[in-house]
């Protein structure tokens, strides 16, 4: 059984279409997903999608590190938001360098909220980051993140940045990207990361997996990111289905 540790089901390029998504996520033996809401105006139909089907989904929120636009929430605001909708996570928080440019304090200070909101609600991190690599390091040692856990998700870096990471306490999250040609330090990454650190992921409806590059991403592809994976790491899928899925249910306390 695999599970989807970050997925945007939610967004209204799905429509209406949940109920065939899950179904197609069980056919495929996807037994579980993180629904991931980005915003405030997200979180209510994450939680109608969860509360639909406790048994498959689950929730996070943060206000996302992209949009300087949306209002910016205090620590106990976010904590608050993520207990009253039993929310698995806080995320996804984190830094961009790749589409946002300085001056970005406005960036590092709401990833810092959102390290303190994740200590007052004791749940774990999504952390996306691109192309910060030292300062998104910096912060999370000085948030003390490592104390509630967190995952890289959708990793995009070098083994380099991984080890960071993981020397941390953290894990990584690999998508679909790990599956393109041109990610070799991605993969590379992968190879090296120990098994009881690592997850699988769509982040749909984004970077579906080869041979589905360029097709909208859904939860039920996420086998063919692990069916890479255990060609890559010389392991059965069985195993990576198995050590993934383990290591999400214990990150996430579910």
């Amino acid at each position: 059984m695999f599970f989807d540790t970050h997925c945007h089901i939610h967004m209204p390029r799905f429509g209406t279409e949940q109920p065939e998504l899950i179904d197609r996520m069980k056919r495929n033996r996807v037994e579980a997903a993180v629904v991931v809401a980005t915003e405030e105006a997200e979180i209510a139909p994450v939680k109608a999608l969860c509360d639909a089907y406790p048994e498959v989904l689950a929730g996070a929120f943060a206000v996302s590190p992209q949009d300087n636009e949306l209002p910016d929430l205090t620590a106990q605001d976010i904590a608050d938001r993520i207990l009253t909708n039993d929310f698995v996570a806080v995320g996804e928080t984190g830094l961009d360098y790749h589409y946002c440019k300085e001056p970005l304090d406005w960036q590092r200070n709401r990833f810092a909220t959102h390290i303190e909101a994740a200590h007052l609600c004791e749940r774990p991190l999504i952390i996306h980051t691109r192309e910060a690599d030292d300062d998104t390091i910096a912060i999370l040692k000085e948030g003390n993140a490592s104390d509630v856990g967190f995952v890289l998700h959708c990793f995009c870096g070098n083994w380099e940045f991984a080890k960071r990471a993981l020397d941390l306490g953290g894990y990584l999250s690999f998508s679909g990207i790990v599956t393109f040609k041109n990610a070799a330090d991605i993969q590379m990454a992968a190879l090296k990361a120990p098994l009881d650190r690592i997850f699988i992921e769509t982040d749909s409806p984004y970077l579906a997996p080869v041979p589905l590059r360029g097709k909208r991403n859904e939860p039920s592809y996420v086998p063919h990111v692990a069916q890479f994976l255990a060609n890559l790491k010389g392991l059965s899928l069985e195993e990576i289905a198995q050590v993934t899925t383990r290591n999400a249910r214990q990150f996430f306390r579910l």
